[in-house]
This record gives C-alpha cells, structure tokens and sequence, in this order.
C-alpha cells in the first residue's frame, strides 16, 4: 500500500461539462426562440390572436426574434469551448452510428456509447441549424415583399409555415428529454455534472483529459 503522499488524489464528483458562455448561448438562444413560437403562437391561433390583439406589434417582435436567433451563436464563437464543442457536434463516428441503432431498436439489447454528446444531440443541433437558416430566410421573403415575384412568396410562405409546426414538435420532444434528466438541466443551469451521470450517459466523454476532447 502506497504512503498517503503518494496516494492517487481523489478525483472531485463534479465535473465541468459547459462553460460560462456556452450557458449564455443556450440561454439566450432558448430566449429567443420562445419568444418566436409565442409570437407565432399569437399570430396563427384565432383564441390567440384576439386575446392578445396588437397584430402589428406581435408581427414586429416574431420578425425581430427571428432575424436575432443567429446572434448569440455568432457572439458565441468568441469562446474557445463553445468552437471545441460545435466541433464536437459537428462529427459523426462509428460510436454514433452504434448509438443510433440502439437508440433506433429499443426492444434489443444494444449499448448507447457517445462522447461528450450523443448522436440525438448531434442530430438534433444539426437539423435545428439547418432549419433555422430556412425559417430565417423564408421569413425575410414574407416580410421583404419586393424581393421575389408572388409565386416564390406564396412557396416561402408554405415552406414557413409547415417548417414551423416541424420545430415546434422537435423542440417540444427536446423539452420533454430535458424535464425527464434532471442532471442534465443543473449541467446547463450550474455548467456541471456528476461524474457518475456523465460516466453512465456518456461514456466516451474524458473530461479530465486536458485539450478538447473529440468525442
């Protein structure tokens, strides 16, 4: 048995999982989106629409919600963690795939191995970028009436409203994940872990390993 000073130190139960900047990120970004599904909410829905009134207003603060989404990702790009963890969303590996078809038979046994995060969140961080720039820029046809001839407009407008009713499914799918992980909301609230949620959830993840890890 080692002498007490050359015992192993012990190893902190929490563990940094989000930084500082990565939380006002979400944050915002989840502000932000909020306030876009209750303004179209207002706009779309008759109850609604005249228990809120102000139309013009509500079409001001939907648009102008819109078109702000992409700023705290751009404002987000200053922090180091932020760029490793976009890189980290950004690849797809053979764990991702195994993860995926676990994820896709429930019913068979199979392991869920990921790093710091899964493939669902990689596909999911993926398919809401790609259908927010959508969103954004059918959107700017609808407001910006003179860009296109009507028949575009009439195509965005179809495509915006569809795609809308798409997200909010998704992110109401994503609320619901968030609600039954207790841990994972004190991850985004205090941008820590416990280290056995985050063994038991993600495995593949070091993150006492110094440098980005790229899993």
């Amino acid at each position: 048995m080692p002498p007490p000073s050359e015992a192993a130190p012990r190893r902190p139960e929490r563990v940094r999982r989000f930084s500082r900047g990565e939380r006002w990120v979400h944050r915002t970004t989840a502000a932000l989106m909020g306030l876009c599904a209750a303004s179209a909410a207002c706009l779309y829905l008759p109850g609604l629409a005249e228990l809120v009134g102000r139309r013009h207003l509500v079409v001001t603060v939907h648009v102008w919600s819109g078109l702000l989404l992409g700023a705290p990702f751009l404002l987000g790009l200053a922090s180091r963690a932020f760029r490793a963890d976009l890189r980290r969303l950004g690849r797809f590996g053979p764990h991702d795939r195994d993860w995926l078809r676990a994820a896709l038979r429930p019913g068979r046994a199979g392991t869920r191995p990921a790093g710091k995060f899964n493939a669902g969140q990689k596909v999911y961080a993926g398919w809401l970028a790609g259908a927010v720039l959508v969103m954004a820029a059918t959107g700017t046809l609808m407001w910006w009436t003179g860009l296109v001839p009507l028949a575009q407009r009439t195509a965005a407008v179809f495509v915006h409203d569809w795609l809308a009713l798409a997200v909010a499914v998704v992110l109401a799918v994503h609320i619901g994940k968030g609600l039954a992980d207790p841990e994972a909301r004190r991850g985004l609230r205090t941008g820590s872990v416990h280290r056995a949620w985050a063994e038991r959830e993600h495995p593949l993840w070091q993150p006492d390993r110094a440098g980005p890890y790229e899993g």
